[in-house]
């Protein structure tokens, strides 16, 4: 019986070692043969199908599918926000069903239309496919329903495959990084890695490790960039975990193109002086390389990768084809708004000099290298006629060309065999600039069409040119936002507090006052400001009042509202992010940090600090009109004048005087009142939409706070005591 019993258990445990071995098992393609090692892949992202915009998925069946096979990649990559999650006026975010069922039926026309294997397409979650869903798997996550990894059984966060070409391996590894609890809208912006999660990307990104004869690429993709994803609960990074694995580049989305279309980022483990790499990087391309490097430098050799966003489908109708050639990587971003493309160019050598990685050029790895060649992929629905490159001279100011070849197709190539090649002396345009030469390559099929790329500046000696983003890219991509969110709030309240606290402590203690006359006789800043104050202390109601109201932001829930889809526990917000329930030991459990700024800060720096600075200019010009009216009621103006030393032209001073008299500075600060209550309003209604609230049960407070404090503060100082 015992015999058995061993003999069942040994059973037992063969049984969960094939399940074991078949649950963590990787996936691995091999390049079709051919002498070249090149190999590309294709990334979509920000798709957005909803009910209410069914144009997205109609041109994204009509447009992809055709491409798809035009282009032949080895991998299909769409990183994220598969389906909008949104109702037609955008403040009710929610899963809705309806939507997953047209991803799931245009992806499967999409598949066949491309004549692709579906299982070279990998889809992930963005913060879009979690609004509202409560656990991953439950009834309302249609993700693991209805998409191309659920559908296939992918059901872990982490993802890996490999391309195999003859001479090297090219490892990407996904990752869903969704915070565990999918809250609704706004508040679900942030990526929010788990240590487990990092472990599991460490894991996988370590596997080819061990094979130290055949070069490996390591590529990453997800849908959030890395200012916008928070840290673990350790403090651990992604961009660490990056660095440690040495991975070439990080594929994402999720900004769209509405911040810009410069939306790159290069990371480097040296610190450069123009950033904290915690909390800013003031440009995109990072310290500029060191190519004074031997091949005795290798081991010091610092370790950096590019995070690369492309943009979105929903709006900007895009698509990039990345290539790996010979280990270099290149990208070009399609936009499809016009329409289909007849021919579509990557050209893969040289290499973009805004987008080089300093270990690339590597002089001992250089050397190894074949750089006696442009090189280029050319994909098109028609037979090609002819292949030109182009090299432009930008250094007399104009461009001038200063070599024209054709370019043939290899003959090496097989039947994926899109690689176009012509020789060239590269050693005859090293420069000390990254951005003197610039490369274009221009296609003509047997229709007698013509497409040319863009210029693209090169560097044959890895020169990396200097990257600039406008304000709105800074924001978004060079601002570490969870790093970030609790300075600006503390830099909030230390602009109000101790302005609105000290002054009256010290006025009390000095019983010191400060009048109009003061500030006329001494025209500072600082007098102006006590001055002011010293008017706000005459209402003390309004002084108190604001002071509690900073207090309670701090200290108590700020709103009351359903996070989930439908049903399920009401959560209170915080400014340090939702809590839904108690853990297992009676401690509060906050989610959605750093989420919650995108109500915190607005409501902190655009409905708040107005408010008081509104307030203070409605005082002080009560106590100026006032003064007027003193001044008027005893005849003495001129005298009152001279008195204080005050000289003015008539002009001036008539003016002066009809703006005191009709109070045109109150009826300004009146309008900007309204104006603040209408974002106010705005704000609120759209937090009532999205978390379905009633304002006067569920966050009294902060709905009617500000607008009561400004009617109240308006009415008295509406008349001159």
């Amino acid at each position: 019986m015992g015999i058995l019993k061993l003999c069942i258990f040994s059973l037992i445990l063969l049984k969960f070692h094939y399940i074991s071995a078949d649950f963590f098992k990787r996936d691995a393609m091999e390049v079709e043969k051919g002498r070249e090692d090149v190999a590309w892949v294709v990334q979509l992202s920000d798709l957005h199908f909803s009910v209410h915009h069914p144009e997205r998925a109609l041109s994204f069946e009509k447009i992809v599918g055709p491409a798809l096979s035009m282009i032949n990649p080895s991998l299909v990559f769409i990183t994220g926000d598969l389906t909008d999650g949104k109702s037609k006026d955008l403040l009710t975010m929610k899963q809705d069903e309806e939507e997953w069922l047209e991803y799931q039926k245009v992806l499967d026309n999409v598949i066949k239309k491309s004549g692709l294997k579906k299982n070279v397409f990998y889809d992930l979650r963005g913060n879009h496919d979690i609004f509202g869903v409560p656990a991953i798997g439950g009834s309302f996550d249609f993700y693991s329903k209805y998409s191309i990894n659920g559908q296939l059984k992918r059901s872990g966060l982490v993802d890996s495959v490999t391309i195999q070409t003859g001479e090297r391996s090219i490892q990407f590894v996904g990752f869903d990084s969704i915070m565990s609890l999918g809250l609704r809208g706004p508040t679900n912006l942030f990526g929010h890695p788990t240590d487990q999660l990092l472990d599991e990307i460490s894991s996988e990104l370590s596997v080819l490790d061990s094979q130290p004869a055949k070069p490996v690429i390591k590529i990453a993709y997800g849908h959030f960039p890395l200012s916008f994803s928070a840290a673990s609960q350790s403090g651990r990074t992604l961009k660490e975990t990056f660095l440690t694995h040495n991975l070439s580049a990080y594929l994402c989305g999720h900004l769209h193109t509405k911040f810009g279309k410069n939306l790159k980022r290069h990371h480097e483990s040296n610190q450069h002086p123009l950033y904290s790499k915690h909390l800013l990087q003031l440009n995109g391309h990072g310290s500029l390389p060191n190519n004074s490097k031997t091949c005795s430098d290798e081991a010091t050799e610092f370790k950096e990768f590019w995070e690369w966003e492309m943009g979105d489908w929903r709006k900007s109708r895009a698509m990039r084809i990345l290539s790996i050639d010979r280990g270099w990587m290149s990208f070009v971003d399609v936009d499809f708004k016009l329409g289909a493309k007849n021919v579509i160019i990557l050209p893969t050598f040289p290499l973009d000099s805004c987008f080089t990685l300093e270990r690339s050029f590597h002089k001992c790895k250089m050397e190894s290298l074949n750089l006696n060649s442009i090189r280029a992929l050319v994909f098109s629905s028609s037979p090609v006629v002819s292949v030109v490159a182009r090299i432009y001279d930008s250094r007399p100011g104009n461009l001038v060309t200063v070599l024209e070849t054709p370019m043939k197709r290899n003959e090496d190539s097989t039947s994926r065999g899109n690689l176009y090649t012509c020789p060239w002396n590269f050693n005859a345009f090293e420069d000390p600039s990254p951005d003197r030469f610039l490369l274009q390559i221009e296609a003509v099929d047997i229709e007698g069409r013509s497409t040319l790329t863009e210029l693209r500046p090169f560097s044959v000696g890895g020169l990396r040119a200097r990257l600039s983003w406008n304000w709105k890219e800074f924001m978004v991509m060079g601002c570490q936002w969870e790093a970030l969110y609790f300075p600006i709030i503390w830099l909030f309240y230390l602009l109000t507090l101790p302005i609105l606290v000290f002054p009256k402590a010290i006025f009390v203690f000095l019983r010191k006052q400060y009048t109009y006359k003061s500030l006329v006789g001494n025209r500072k800043l600082v007098t102006c400001v006590a001055w002011i104050l010293s008017e706000l202390y005459n209402l003390p109601l309004v002084w108190f009042s604001i002071i509690v109201y900073l207090f309670y932001l701090i200290l108590c829930p700020w709103l009351s509202g359903q996070v989930f889809t439908e049903g399920g526990e009401r959560g209170y917000m915080t400014y340090r992010g939702w809590v839904l329930r108690f853990n297992e030991r009676e401690k509060l459990d906050f989610h959605g940090f750093p989420d919650i700024m995108v109500v915190v800060l607005p409501h902190l720096y655009f409905v708040v600090l107005p408010t008081i600075i509104v307030i203070g200019a409605l005082v002080a010009e009560r106590a100026v009109f006032q003064d007027h009216l003193r001044a008027l009621s005893a005849k003495k103006e001129d005298d009152y004048l001279v008195k204080n030393n005050v000289s003015a032209p008539t002009s001036g001073r008539n003016k002066t005087l009809t703006l005191l008299h009709r109070r045109w500075i109150r009826k300004m600060l009146l309008l900007i009142s309204l104006a603040i209550c209408w974002k106010h309003f705005l704000n609120c209604r759209a937090l009532i939409k999205a978390y379905v609230m009633n304002p006067f049960l569920h966050f009294p407070v902060y709905s009617l706070s500000i607008p009561l404090l400004l009617a109240y503060t308006i009415y008295k100082t509406s008349r001159a005591e």
